[in-house]
């Protein structure tokens, strides 16, 4: 395989010190970077910390008014601490977005927690709270501030992408301004939920509860025992998605099959034919069902050590990693898309992928050198190796196809 180079990348100067001159930069981006925050609460890396939210906010819509904004300050303090612990590691460690998942320990902490929240999550339960900590008084409220951290935690595979320029801005300032943007992400994507927490009658208009909301519930459960296994994989030999994912839709498919049968309101059957549509979608998605055959994708190596150049070729690069839920999405969906697939051949593009499931220091320059703030990003590139368009986070289809197209 061809052997690919790049040049270390130019580092970004940080000042020594915060002077007024920075202040206007900084009062632009961080109102972007609070916006950032709310919007990350509609990225899939969001997706498995919704139940928790939605418990969090549901416990305390019934409180005191005091109750109320006590949940709603610690559920944001759980998420505005999160990021600013992330903040001061990426001013003095310099690192980058997402790589907290490259820690083997901190993805089997996760796994383990997200398979016991879907159990208590079964069993009609909240967040297990320790015995030490339950006879604390207040300790009730101990549950929107954990929230709220995991919230944040599981958000950070997203957040590159999402960020871009904010993030690059951040990298060339004083400590104090890239933990002060970092708090300002973690406060966006922490207010949707305290609104609702503080405004309990923004949620009248939803139906009363009844055995739909039972039924919402555990489905909750299962995104849960989900994300479980998605970020167990990481760990895993690859042999074992397969068996894992064939044993979670045929539990499912059979707690459906189930539930339907058994529900007698009208109300409650319908909440389950909405959940087996959404689930029989994912798993035609997911299997790839009736797609073109998928990208044949080259691992690209640490060693593989050429310029682009010398391959005479068009290419392109995906920087990609296991825990990367974004980037899934993109190989089940957007790679496999016909005009794409059939493009590269046209235009015989050479595919290569970055695994950085695991960390690789030169790997991670590499996409420094491109340009990326984090995972899922893909570069596009010449015969003569120049780089001529590049894509971060989600993106639609047509626009890698339009790139590709452009390429002689």
């Amino acid at each position: 395989m061809p052997r690919l180079m790049v040049s270390s990348p130019t580092r970004l100067h940080k000042p020594d010190s915060w002077s007024t001159d920075m202040l206007p930069a900084l009062l632009i981006q961080i109102p972007l970077a609070v916006g950032a925050g709310v919007l990350l609460n509609l990225t899939p890396c969001v997706l498995p910390a919704v139940p928790i939210k939605v418990r969090t906010i549901l416990s305390a819509t019934g409180e005191r008014l005091s109750a109320r904004i006590a949940s709603a300050a610690l559920f944001t303090l759980g998420s505005v601490l999160f990021f600013a612990a992330l903040g001061v590691a990426t001013a003095l460690l310099h690192l980058q977005w997402g790589i907290l998942f490259q820690s083997r320990l901190l993805l089997i902490l996760l796994s383990a927690l997200l398979f016991v929240l879907a159990v208590a999550n079964f069993r009609g339960r909240g967040l297990p709270i320790p015995a030490s900590v339950a006879s604390i008084r207040g300790a009730r409220f101990f549950e929107p501030f954990i929230s709220g951290l995991i919230g944040g935690l599981l958000s950070t595979p997203c957040t590159g992408p999402l960020l871009g320029g904010v993030l690059m801005f951040a990298l060339s300032q004083p400590t104090i301004n890239i933990v002060a943007i970092f708090i300002s992400i973690g406060l966006g994507l922490a207010v949707p939920y305290a609104v609702l927490i503080l405004r309990p009658a923004l949620l009248e208009k939803l139906p009363r509860a009844g055995a739909w909301s039972d039924v919402i519930r555990k489905s909750f459960g299962w995104i849960l025992l989900g994300a479980a296994i998605f970020f167990a994989l990481s760990l895993a030999p690859s042999a074992w998605g397969t068996p894992l994912w064939s044993l979670f839709c045929a539990g499912l498919l059979t707690w459906l099959a189930v539930t339907f049968v058994r529900s007698q309101e009208p109300a409650a059957r319908r909440a389950v034919t909405f959940l087996g549509i959404i689930t029989a979608v994912s798993v035609y998605v997911g299997t790839g069902i009736g797609s073109p055959q998928a990208i044949a994708w080259q691992r690209l190596h640490a060693g593989d050590v050429v310029t682009l150049p010398k391959l005479g070729r068009p290419a392109i690069v995906e920087f990609t990693a296991q825990w990367c839920i974004n980037c899934k999405v993109l190989e089940k969906t957007v790679y496999r898309d016909s005009a794409i697939v059939q493009a590269i051949r046209n235009r015989g593009v050479v595919p290569f992928q970055a695994d950085l499931t695991r960390p690789d220091p030169a790997l991670e320059r590499l996409l420094v050198s491109y340009g990326g703030a984090g995972l899922p990003f893909i570069a596009v590139f010449d015969r003569d190796g120049r780089e001529i368009r590049h894509f971060s986070g989600l993106f639609p289809g047509a626009s890698l196809v339009s790139a590709l197209n452009k390429l002689q």
